[in-house]
């Protein structure tokens, strides 16, 4: 049964006590904006006359003094380059892990999920974009530091901490932080960010982190260009770097009616996941509802998701799921070789869970995934 909004209310408030914030609905009430603390941001360098260029995601923004990057919350200040969203979360909550979606990642517990304001990209759909899309000097917030959130995951018997919502790549140092904080915690440490970031910031985050959800616009450069303000080939470059590095990795792709929902695009893509990612990497083919800049179109219709997941799977593809549609079958786990159903889920809850030592308890296939 959902929590309502009273419950987890008091339920975040009492388990955050240490921290200085008052939670609702999973985002910091209150009109106030402490003061922004700015911290010396990495990844970047300078490019002469007091500017910088920002080498962190592949927009290598050169800002001139006083200016930000395309994503709002990282400031030149004299020739230095300062990051405005350390330790400044505007939204967080005790997601069910299934909400991310990770479905192979310690399935039935709890994520302990935050985010600051700003992206790096803008999606016209974009499902977030009260958060994503302004600067934090617009976005409630309160001072909260590593440690707290680490401290706060462990008292709210949170399994793991996932950076989300918003872009992480742009509060890459506080996460960081976070993820140094949380190391010997047992408690894992998840992205789900869209995977526009440049290849060193990438690998040297990349043994901080237990499990990576990437949020996959199309298998198109024009998409990318045109609805989201980006390009299509460091994400593909951070997929390959992710699955390398042997960090678990999952993929969304919001499906949009008219604009990625093409078959033979679908079929190109699953086809490279193949190829370049291996079979057992989850691909969550997810319902898209009118949001942002882009009201016109209708939510996903269910035959577009069942289309998109029958081409994965007939592509070679072992786990491709239908999202955003409880209770459909496609949300299921089933055994590549058995066809078993291994794992029952209705929305965000898990009904049964038959995977064994990370084995299909039938004909103990392996099933890839973080299972404890």
């Amino acid at each position: 049964m959902m929590q309502t909004r009273r419950q987890m209310l008091q339920l975040l408030s009492s388990a955050m006590a240490a921290c200085p914030l008052t939670v609702a609905g999973g985002a910091l009430a209150g009109p106030r904006t402490d003061p922004l603390e700015p911290r010396r941001a990495l990844y970047w360098e300078d490019a002469g006359d007091k500017r910088i260029k920002c080498t962190l995601c592949p927009r290598n923004c050169v800002v001139a003094d006083l200016e930000r990057g395309t994503c709002g919350v990282r400031e030149n200040r004299g020739g230095t380059y300062y990051t405005l969203v350390h330790s400044r979360p505007c939204s967080l909550n005790n997601d069910p892990i299934e909400k991310k979606p990770l479905f192979h990642f310690r399935p039935g517990t709890k994520s302990f999920s935050l985010a600051t304001a700003g992206c790096n990209i803008e999606c016209r759909f974009c499902q977030n974009w009260q958060l994503s899309q302004f600067r934090p000097e617009q976005v409630p917030s309160r001072r909260v530091t590593p440690e707290q959130i680490v401290g706060s995951a462990r008292r709210m018997g949170s399994s793991s901490i996932a950076f989300t919502y918003s872009e992480p790549v742009i509060f890459y140092e506080y996460m960081r932080d976070i993820c140094l904080a949380a190391q010997d915690s047992g408690i894992g440490r998840v992205m789900i960010s869209n995977g526009y970031i440049n290849r060193k910031p990438l690998a040297e985050l990349l043994p901080h982190l237990d499990g990576i959800k990437i949020d996959f616009k199309a298998f198109s450069e024009s998409f990318y260009r045109d609805t989201c303000s980006a390009h299509l080939k460091p994400v593909l470059d951070s997929l390959v770097q992710i699955k390398a590095a042997g960090v678990w990795l999952e993929m969304v792709v919001l499906v949009v009616p008219t604009l990625n929902d093409d078959p033979k695009e679908l079929d190109a893509m699953s086809r490279w996941i193949v190829q370049k990612l291996g079979p057992d990497v989850p691909i969550h083919f997810t319902r898209f509802h009118p949001m942002y800049k882009i009201q016109n179109l209708p939510p996903t219709p269910v035959r577009t998701l069942e289309k998109a997941r029958r081409i994965a799977l007939e592509r070679g593809v072992h786990y491709a799921y239908a999202g955003n549609v409880a209770g459909h079958p496609g949300e299921n786990t089933y055994c590549p070789k058995c066809q078993e159903q291994l794992i029952r889920r209705d929305g965000y809850h898990i009904i049964k869970n038959r995977v064994a030592k990370g084995k299909c308890d039938k004909c103990h296939t392996s099933i890839p995934g973080i299972w404890h």
